[in-house]
């Protein structure tokens, strides 16, 4: 019996660390909600498509990301860019109101939570 116990609870805790990767963060510092789900980070910002677009460039100018293609309409955008690691980042942003824009970052094939923060702060500091 005791072995069934054993052997459930490393199967558990296995699991736990598995689907531990898979939704890290949820955090509202007066942004609305940012989450890392399945290497993407996600977040709402209360400014418009134009004002987070334009944050986004200045962003990446800032970060010295190489730009690979910068395009918008009226209710979409996507930014591309290379770090010198030669990884693909695509920074996808959509209206989903007026005022309210969602942000999606990621970095590479599988993501990287350190790097799509580092951006995703740098385009809060320029919403200010």
């Amino acid at each position: 019996m005791r072995k069934i116990w054993l052997v459930l609870y490393v199967l558990i805790v296995g699991a736990g660390c598995l689907v531990g990767g898979c939704v890290v963060a949820a955090v509202g510092a007066g942004a609305g909600t940012v989450a890392y789900v399945r290497g993407d980070l996600e977040s709402v910002e209360s400014h418009t498509l134009d004002e987070v677009y334009t944050a986004t460039k200045k962003a990446v100018e800032k970060l010295e990301l190489h730009l690979i293609e910068a395009k918008k309409d009226a209710m979409t955008g996507e930014v591309e860019v290379r770090d010198a690691q030669d990884k693909k980042i695509l920074i996808k942003l959509a209206a989903t109101a007026e005022k309210t824009t969602k942000i999606s970052i990621r970095v590479g094939l599988f993501g990287s939570e350190t790097k799509s923060r580092l951006i995703y702060d740098e385009i809060r500091e320029n919403l200010k």
